[in-house]
């Protein structure tokens, strides 16, 4: 048996890091509006963390998003541009990546945004000259609660899925990380319960990153993993 700390930690953007979700959830609603499908929010909010396909079939139904879901996707990232101005790191996002680094693990940004909403998240951190790397939805073929998105951030760390851990605030962003065989911590600041988070397989839920750094050399971030 060998016991190591894990080689990288994997952060989801969105509702984890950046204060996006509701901006999203803002954006989308106005989008199915306009193509006379009104849609309510809390339901727009569930879908949160999953792929833009995946999130319009589930508000459409299959038959209406193959025929309304460009548009729908198209407005809803005019819209979202037009919210760009509001987004904010969370308090403590950047002081907890850096920590990370500090340690000695390789913090990958792990996103499936498109690369206009990425230039945006990236602007707001502001911690490229931090993190070993960063995703997009140019590096996935399937979104979440597909594995591949973490696989790509494994990539980008060049580390196996034993010696990395995610941060997320989805119970896709959860379900995601187990498909890829590594284990997540949840974060409640996406607008998730803590019984959905761990009843999606979360080895720990914290507050937010804020919480997660107070914590951090207790949590499942810093401490040992014991393999065979």
């Amino acid at each position: 048996m060998t016991s190591h700390a894990p080689g990288a930690v994997l952060l989801d953007i969105d509702g984890t890091l950046v204060d996006s979700n509701f901006l999203h959830v803002h954006a989308w609603v106005r989008a199915f509006a306009d193509v006379g499908r009104p849609a309510d929010a809390w339901r727009v909010h569930r879908c949160i963390g999953m792929g833009s396909d995946l999130l319009v079939a589930e508000i459409l139904g299959d038959e209406d998003a193959e025929t309304l879901g460009d548009d729908v996707r198209e407005r809803h990232s005019a819209y979202y541009a037009e919210l760009a101005p509001l987004l904010r790191p969370f308090d403590g996002a950047r002081d907890l990546v850096r920590a990370i680094a500090d340690r000695g693990a390789a913090a990958v940004l792990a996103t499936s945004a498109a690369p206009d909403e990425l230039e945006k998240l990236r602007a707001t951190l502001d911690l490229d000259d931090v993190v070993a790397g960063i995703t997009s939805d140019q590096d996935v073929d399937e979104a979440k609660p597909e594995p591949d998105l973490v696989q790509a951030a494994l990539d980008a760390a060049a580390v196996p899925a034993e010696r990395a851990v995610m941060v997320g605030d989805s119970v896709w962003d959860v379900q995601a990380a187990a498909r890829a065989g590594v284990p997540c911590v949840g974060l409640l600041s996406g607008g998730t319960s803590r019984a959905e988070l761990r009843s999606a397989g979360a080895v720990e839920v914290y507050d937010d990153v804020a919480d997660l750094l107070a914590h951090l050399d207790e949590s499942p971030l810093t401490t040992t993993w014991t393999t065979d």
